[in-house]
Protein backbone atom coordinates (compact mmCIF):
# COMPACT_ATOMS: atom_id res chain seq x y z
CA UNK A 1 0.00 0.00 0.00
CA UNK A 2 1.06 3.53 -0.62
CA UNK A 3 0.72 6.05 1.70
CA UNK A 4 2.54 8.79 -0.08
CA UNK A 5 5.14 9.79 2.74
CA UNK A 6 8.01 12.07 3.20
CA UNK A 7 10.50 12.83 6.30
CA UNK A 8 8.98 16.17 7.39
CA UNK A 9 7.05 14.72 10.50
CA UNK A 10 7.42 15.34 13.92
CA UNK A 11 5.76 13.51 15.96
CA UNK A 12 3.52 10.00 15.88
CA UNK A 13 0.78 10.30 18.54
CA UNK A 14 -1.31 6.50 19.49
CA UNK A 15 -4.47 6.42 21.45
CA UNK A 16 -5.78 3.27 22.46
CA UNK A 17 -8.15 1.57 25.12
CA UNK A 18 -9.55 -2.10 26.04
CA UNK A 19 -8.58 -4.26 23.58
CA UNK A 20 -5.01 -2.29 22.89
CA UNK A 21 -2.24 -3.32 25.19
CA UNK A 22 -1.72 -6.58 23.01
CA UNK A 23 -0.88 -4.35 19.79
CA UNK A 24 0.75 -2.11 21.60
CA UNK A 25 3.48 -4.37 22.28
CA UNK A 26 3.05 -5.65 18.71
CA UNK A 27 3.45 -2.67 17.10
CA UNK A 28 6.75 -1.72 19.84
CA UNK A 29 8.12 -4.77 19.47
CA UNK A 30 8.46 -4.66 15.42
CA UNK A 31 9.91 -0.88 15.31
CA UNK A 32 14.07 -0.35 15.20
CA UNK A 33 16.06 1.26 18.13
CA UNK A 34 16.75 3.86 15.65
CA UNK A 35 13.07 5.02 15.06
CA UNK A 36 13.67 8.69 13.91
CA UNK A 37 10.29 10.08 15.69
CA UNK A 38 9.39 10.64 19.21
CA UNK A 39 6.06 8.34 19.36
CA UNK A 40 3.86 9.80 21.99
CA UNK A 41 1.20 7.19 23.72
CA UNK A 42 -1.92 7.92 25.79
CA UNK A 43 -3.52 4.76 26.74
CA UNK A 44 -6.55 4.56 29.40
CA UNK A 45 -5.41 2.41 32.42
CA UNK A 46 -5.85 2.02 35.97
CA UNK A 47 -5.44 4.86 37.53
CA UNK A 48 -4.13 3.62 40.82
CA UNK A 49 -1.61 0.81 39.42
CA UNK A 50 1.49 3.23 39.09
CA UNK A 51 4.10 0.59 38.19
CA UNK A 52 4.60 -2.30 35.63
CA UNK A 53 2.60 -0.83 32.94
CA UNK A 54 6.01 0.64 31.10
CA UNK A 55 8.11 -2.69 32.29
CA UNK A 56 5.18 -4.93 30.50
CA UNK A 57 5.42 -2.63 27.40
CA UNK A 58 9.73 -2.21 27.45
CA UNK A 59 9.68 -6.46 27.31
CA UNK A 60 9.55 -6.46 23.67
CA UNK A 61 10.47 -3.20 22.66
CA UNK A 62 13.77 -1.94 21.47
CA UNK A 63 12.84 1.85 22.30
CA UNK A 64 13.40 3.34 25.31
CA UNK A 65 9.90 3.90 26.85
CA UNK A 66 9.36 6.14 29.52
CA UNK A 67 6.40 8.54 31.70
CA UNK A 68 7.38 12.05 31.04
CA UNK A 69 7.58 14.72 33.73
CA UNK A 70 5.68 17.90 33.77
CA UNK A 71 7.60 20.35 31.16
CA UNK A 72 9.79 17.27 30.09
CA UNK A 73 11.39 17.98 26.48
CA UNK A 74 10.36 15.76 23.72
CA UNK A 75 13.46 13.70 22.10
CA UNK A 76 13.76 12.07 19.11
CA UNK A 77 13.49 8.10 19.29
CA UNK A 78 11.70 8.13 22.82
CA UNK A 79 8.35 6.08 23.47
CA UNK A 80 6.53 8.52 25.88
CA UNK A 81 3.64 7.14 27.98
CA UNK A 82 1.02 9.42 29.83
CA UNK A 83 1.11 8.97 33.23
CA UNK A 84 -1.78 7.36 35.16
CA UNK A 85 -4.35 9.24 36.39
CA UNK A 86 -2.54 12.30 34.82
CA UNK A 87 -3.81 14.13 31.44
CA UNK A 88 -1.00 14.26 29.43
CA UNK A 89 -0.72 17.45 27.23
CA UNK A 90 1.66 18.68 24.19
CA UNK A 91 2.85 22.14 24.37
CA UNK A 92 4.27 24.41 21.34
CA UNK A 93 7.82 24.36 22.45
CA UNK A 94 7.74 20.86 22.11
CA UNK A 95 7.72 19.71 25.75
CA UNK A 96 5.05 18.00 27.52
CA UNK A 97 2.31 19.58 30.68
CA UNK A 98 0.79 17.23 33.08
CA UNK A 99 -2.73 18.03 34.62
CA UNK A 100 -5.09 16.21 37.04
CA UNK A 101 -8.33 18.27 36.26
CA UNK A 102 -11.33 16.34 35.84
CA UNK A 103 -11.76 13.25 33.83
CA UNK A 104 -12.86 13.65 30.22
CA UNK A 105 -14.49 10.67 28.55
CA UNK A 106 -14.37 9.19 32.31
CA UNK A 107 -10.44 9.13 32.24
CA UNK A 108 -7.37 10.39 33.33
CA UNK A 109 -5.28 9.70 30.84
CA UNK A 110 -7.95 11.31 27.74
CA UNK A 111 -6.83 10.69 24.64
CA UNK A 112 -8.87 13.43 23.23
CA UNK A 113 -6.69 15.61 25.23
CA UNK A 114 -2.97 14.48 24.20
CA UNK A 115 -3.86 13.84 20.47
CA UNK A 116 -5.99 17.42 20.58
CA UNK A 117 -2.54 19.56 21.90
CA UNK A 118 -0.40 17.54 19.91
CA UNK A 119 -2.62 18.39 16.40
CA UNK A 120 -2.28 22.09 17.78
CA UNK A 121 1.80 22.07 18.20
CA UNK A 122 2.78 20.06 15.17
CA UNK A 123 -0.09 20.55 12.59
CA UNK A 124 0.43 18.77 9.42
CA UNK A 125 3.84 17.28 10.82
CA UNK A 126 1.81 14.70 13.00
CA UNK A 127 0.90 11.28 12.42
CA UNK A 128 -2.20 10.39 14.97
CA UNK A 129 -3.12 6.45 15.08
CA UNK A 130 -6.12 5.39 17.09
CA UNK A 131 -6.46 1.65 18.02
CA UNK A 132 -9.01 -0.79 20.02
CA UNK A 133 -11.18 0.93 22.59
CA UNK A 134 -14.66 0.71 24.52
CA UNK A 135 -15.15 4.51 24.76
CA UNK A 136 -15.33 7.29 21.82
CA UNK A 137 -12.26 8.77 23.58
CA UNK A 138 -9.88 10.37 20.81
CA UNK A 139 -12.37 10.57 17.79
CA UNK A 140 -12.48 14.42 18.43
CA UNK A 141 -8.38 14.50 18.86
CA UNK A 142 -8.29 12.43 15.70
CA UNK A 143 -10.67 15.50 13.99
CA UNK A 144 -8.41 17.66 15.46
CA UNK A 145 -5.42 16.01 13.71
CA UNK A 146 -7.06 15.91 10.35
CA UNK A 147 -8.47 19.44 10.87
CA UNK A 148 -4.91 20.72 11.45
CA UNK A 149 -3.69 18.71 8.53
CA UNK A 150 -1.71 15.88 10.02
CA UNK A 151 -1.68 12.25 8.92
CA UNK A 152 -4.63 10.27 10.26
CA UNK A 153 -5.08 6.50 10.78
CA UNK A 154 -7.60 4.04 12.97
CA UNK A 155 -7.55 0.68 13.56
CA UNK A 156 -9.79 -0.84 11.14
CA UNK A 157 -12.87 -1.87 13.64
CA UNK A 158 -12.80 -5.76 12.13
CA UNK A 159 -9.13 -6.38 13.13
CA UNK A 160 -10.16 -4.66 16.76
CA UNK A 161 -11.20 -6.44 20.21
CA UNK A 162 -13.47 -3.51 21.03
CA UNK A 163 -14.27 -1.47 17.61
CA UNK A 164 -16.04 1.96 19.47
CA UNK A 165 -13.25 4.24 19.61
CA UNK A 166 -12.43 3.64 15.66
CA UNK A 167 -15.95 3.83 14.79
CA UNK A 168 -15.97 6.98 17.06
CA UNK A 169 -13.12 8.39 14.97
CA UNK A 170 -14.46 7.38 11.37
CA UNK A 171 -18.27 9.04 12.42
CA UNK A 172 -16.66 11.89 13.20
CA UNK A 173 -14.21 13.10 10.74
CA UNK A 174 -12.51 11.83 6.97
CA UNK A 175 -9.71 9.79 8.53
CA UNK A 176 -6.91 8.60 6.06
CA UNK A 177 -6.21 5.70 6.60
CA UNK A 178 -8.15 2.71 7.91
CA UNK A 179 -5.61 -0.52 8.72
CA UNK A 180 -5.54 -3.57 10.55
CA UNK A 181 -2.64 -3.76 12.91
CA UNK A 182 -0.27 -5.36 10.38
CA UNK A 183 -0.77 -2.65 8.38
CA UNK A 184 -0.53 -0.18 10.85
CA UNK A 185 3.42 -1.81 12.05
CA UNK A 186 3.99 -1.93 7.86
CA UNK A 187 2.89 2.22 7.59
CA UNK A 188 5.38 2.73 10.16
CA UNK A 189 8.27 0.74 9.07
CA UNK A 190 7.56 2.52 5.73
CA UNK A 191 7.96 6.28 7.29
CA UNK A 192 11.10 4.66 9.13
CA UNK A 193 12.69 4.00 5.50
CA UNK A 194 11.86 7.80 4.85
CA UNK A 195 14.09 8.60 7.25
CA UNK A 196 17.42 6.28 6.27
Amino acid sequence: MQYNLNNSYKAVVIGGSAGSFQGIVKILSQLPIDFPLPIIMALHRLKHVRHGFVEALSIKSALRIIEPDDKESIKKGLVYLAPANYHMSVEIGNYFSLSTEHMVNNSRPAIDITLGSAAYAYRNKLVGILLSGANKDGGLGMKKIADKGGLTIVQDPADCMISTMPLAALALSKIDHTLSLDQIINFLKELYNQYK
